[in-house]
């Protein structure tokens, strides 16, 4: 459960580094970060 938790820390700091002007970059970047979380539970 931690692993998961850090996992999502972790890619919402990531989205909310990033600079997104459009909702093309907000999609992409959600789909990054739930990509991360994914990764992260491997």
């Amino acid at each position: 459960m931690k692993r998961v938790a850090t996992g999502i820390l972790v890619a919402l700091t990531a989205l909310s580094l990033t600079a997104c002007n459009t909702i093309r970059g907000v999609g992409q970047d959600l789909e990054r970060a739930g990509e991360t979380v994914q990764d992260s539970t491997d």
